[in-house]
């Protein structure tokens, strides 16, 4: 497996300005609303993102919380998280969110979903089940929630 079948995406044009876009994402209270692998159920609130090194904690819907590390920040335009069981490494994958501002009121959002870095192979079959489609779920869910 080549690490290009292990990096997917989805992209879309959104009319909502970037900063509307980005609190949907940077709190992850709002995330489950816009799950499109349908697997988050609730994160407490007031865990807004702001740095990288900043962590936040997912409830999934098969009852785990996940501890999602932030590696990569830009306010209103980047955020990367990389999850793992609470108190246990990283397995080394990664969840990127890019903002890229057409104009003020318009956005491209790109949603990456990268695999390449995960060892363990107990993990690659649920990996594998995240595809391009189910980001572009996500993707298409936030954009009706930044544009309403």
């Amino acid at each position: 497996m080549t690490d290009q079948t292990r990096v997917v995406s989805a992209s879309r044009v959104v009319s909502a300005p970037a900063q509307v876009i980005f609190e949907f994402i940077a709190d992850p209270s709002r995330q489950p609303e816009w799950d499109g692998n349908d697997n988050l159920s609730a994160a407490d609130p007031g865990q807004r993102v702001h740095a990288v090194g900043d962590s936040f904690l997912m409830h999934n819907k098969g009852g785990k919380v996940r501890q999602n590390h932030v590696v990569e920040f830009a306010e209103g335009r980047l955020i990367a998280w990389k999850p793992a069981p609470v108190g246990e490494p990283q397995p080394g994958h990664l969840w990127r969110w890019e903002l890229e501002p057409i104009d003020d009121t318009t956005t491209r959002v790109t949603h990456t979903y990268d695999w390449s870095g995960l060892t363990d192979p107990h993990r690659f079959e649920r990996a594998r089940s995240t595809t391009a489609d189910k980001l572009q779920a996500s993707v298409d869910r936030l954009a009706v929630l930044s544009e309403g």
